[in-house]
């Protein structure tokens, strides 16, 4: 029996070894430049032939080549193409493995009302998903929780690490609030009309939530309160937190943009927002970023253009609200590694190439609160950076060669990388 115990026991740490992940790569111990490449710098800028030098993690120089000497290690990139590390935001990467498994299903929580509930220690940095996402270049992640009218608390993280205290780059940046819809659906598997009809309940929906934030200023301001719930929306109310509103039509934008006013929120974000355009001249008399509706998606009324989603971001750019590019949706997870074609796709459709770039890069770390440190490739931000063979917004030529975050050389391996190469091995031996 023992001898059986054993095999099985040495099968399991095989399988574990075979299927491992990769180990986050070691901290930078030299400097290294890299020399040549077209430069994207994620504000709009380009630098051609240019020169980027960074030490200890943080960018020291940048400029056109021959501008500072090398230094270090030396990668000769002409031809190539340098950008900032993608960054996801709205995403449960790491929250959910397997859809199907409810033990890996870690992305919401019971109740309705969770300000509290920290998505951050649910993290999994060790997730094949997560993995997948560095060999097109997104870097970075806004682990964001689901479910309820206040979902909980979301964090910021960069995607090579041992475990989530080693990938936070900001903790609790911001809650989540699912804003109650205007309109429903009927249940068509329980016979009823699936057309759209008023949500009758929508007005005592809202003042359940305003009750809710009443309650928490009023225990705050107590200084004697024990809700936890409450106690978390503090941050919301001294500025110290952003509140996300994930919102849709026309009218529930105006209400949240009245609603953030009465209640004197410092810092408001719109999640979707998909008729945001329709209202873009409000957002940006009153300073309210978008995390724009998913770019790869078929509008959702019969009277839309069909190229709606895919310029909705340019609509919203052209009015100077400030915005970025969010995944959620059907395969949120899966397709978090397509943000950059997503961003191709609104350059396709009428915005110019570098600011189609910002949606994912300076905008999006902007909006997170991270921009001090990325989001753009400049002296004294992290190293989180990628060389591409070709245009990183194209499917086509995105090819990452190298690339590395806060100045770590990772690895772009992954199980769908390792399997390509085993198969493509298979069919080209024939």
């Amino acid at each position: 029996m023992k001898k059986i115990v054993f095999i099985i026991a040495l099968c399991v740490i095989s399988f574990g070894k075979i299927t491992a992940q990769q180990t986050p790569a070691k901290a930078q111990s030299e400097a290294i430049t890299i020399t040549g490449a077209t430069a994207h710098i994620g504000n709009g800028e380009v630098i051609e032939n240019s020169i980027i030098l960074f030490e200890k993690g943080k960018i020291t120089a940048i400029g056109a080549n021959g501008s500072v000497p090398a230094k270090g290690t030396v990668i000769d990139a002409s031809g190539k193409h340098v950008y900032p590390g993608f960054i996801a935001p709205n995403s449960t990467l790491g929250l959910v493995e397997i859809g199907a498994v409810r033990a890996t299903d870690d992305d919401s929580e019971i109740g309705n009302y969770n300000p509290h509930i920290r998505s951050i220690i649910a993290y999994n940095a060790e997730s094949k998903i997560v993995e997948s996402m560095r060999p097109n270049g997104v870097l970075m992640a806004q682990i964001t929780p689901r479910g309820g009218r206040i979902s909980g608390t979301s964090s910021i993280v960069q995607l090579d690490a041992w475990n989530w205290e080693d990938a936070t780059i900001k903790v609790n940046d911001g809650i989540h609030i699912n804003w109650p819809s205007s309109f429903t659906r009927g249940r068509w598997w329980l016979g009823e009309d699936p057309g759209y009809k008023s949500n009758e309940k929508y007005a005592e929906q809202i003042t359940e939530l305003v009750d809710f934030i009443h309650q928490s200023k009023a225990s705050i301001k107590s200084n004697t309160a024990e809700n936890l719930p409450h106690l978390a929306m503090k941050g919301v109310f001294d500025g110290a937190k952003t509140l996300f509103v994930h919102v849709n039509t026309e009218k529930e934008i105006l209400d949240v943009l009245r609603f953030s006013k009465e209640n004197n929120i410092k810092k408001i974000v719109l999640v979707g927002a998909y008729e945001a355009y329709k209202v873009a001249n409000q957002l940006k008399q009153n300073n309210i970023p978008v995390l724009a509706t998913r770019t790869h998606s078929t509008p959702q009324q019969e009277d839309e253009d069909y190229d709606l989603p895919y310029k909705n971001a340019k609509l919203l750019m052209d009015a100077g609200v400030l915005v970025a590019l969010q995944n959620s949706g059907q395969m949120e997870r899966a397709n978090a590694r397509n943000l950059p074609f997503q961003a191709g796709t609104v350059a396709a459709h009428g915005l110019d190439k570098e600011k189609a770039l910002q949606l994912i890069t300076g905008n999006s770390a902007k909006i997170l609160g991270i921009d001090s440190s990325t989001g753009t490739l400049e002296v004294g931000k992290d190293a989180t950076l990628f060389i591409s063979i070709g245009d990183a917004l194209d499917m086509r030529t995105n090819q990452l060669e190298k690339a590395f975050i806060q100045g770590r050389d990772i690895s772009l391996e992954s199980h769908q990388t390792k399997l390509w190469k085993r198969y493509s091995g298979k069919y080209n031996s024939k």
